[in-house]
């Protein structure tokens, strides 16, 4: 099925290519999220008379994208936890907990977006992506340190 693409979809392509994907694919995700038409002769003369606007939408969310990096890239969040002798956390800190401190200073970040392979499970200080688009990506300070 051909379809145009309304944005960027990470391993299929930007916004306004016109793709070729799976009937399933297209009509039970692509579709209903908003991420794509169908390419039929009409849509495609549509989408052109709308490139332009749609264009200008994306570097406006690309200048807030940017901003918002430029702001994170200075923050540093402070955990504390309880851990054995070895330094060893008998919990962690998950992407969903450094989320929450980032609302808490007043970022609204996904934890999806955080770039954590796995929890933090030892103390120490440690450095955080935060992949607000496809190719911008902030880092933070993260630094948990042993409850008394």
């Amino acid at each position: 099925m051909r379809i145009i693409l309304k944005t960027d979809v990470e391993g299929l392509g930007n916004l306004g290519d016109v793709v070729t994907v799976r009937p399933g694919y297209a009509r039970n995700y692509l579709i209903p999220k908003g991420l794509a038409v169908e390419a039929t002769e009409a849509n495609l003369r549509q989408f052109e008379t709308e490139k332009e606007s749609w264009r200008k939408k994306q570097e406006r969310l690309r200048e807030e994208q940017e901003r918002l990096r430029e702001k994170l890239d200075g923050v540093s969040l402070a955990f504390t936890r309880r851990a054995g002798e070895d330094e060893k956390l008998f919990g962690s800190v998950t992407s969903m907990d450094i989320a929450e401190a980032l609302r808490e200073k007043g970022f609204n970040i996904d934890k999806r977006s955080i770039q954590l392979a796995e929890p933090i499970k030892t103390l120490g200080e440690f450095t955080v992506g935060v992949k607000l688009a496809k190719d911008i990506v902030a880092t933070i300070r993260v630094q948990v340190a042993k409850e008394e």
